[in-house]
């Protein structure tokens, strides 16, 4: 049987961690000047992925 390719989109888009996986939050790309810089600074973080979507990520990743 061949190996499971993962999904290179997801592959850029989620990092694992030791607790799950991480991501980039939305709304971060254009369209700044109307948003505050304390919504833009607390947007700079990763988040962690929610846990029901933890199983999806983890089949799209091929881990």
């Amino acid at each position: 049987m061949p190996k499971m390719k993962s999904s290179s989109g997801a592959a850029k888009r989620f990092k694992k961690t030791a607790k799950g996986y991480k991501h980039r939050q939305s709304h971060r790309s254009h369209i700044l000047t109307k948003k505050s810089t304390k919504r833009k600074r607390q947007l700079r973080a990763m988040q962690d992925v929610a846990k029901s979507d933890v199983s999806l990520i983890r089949r799209l990743l091929g881990d």
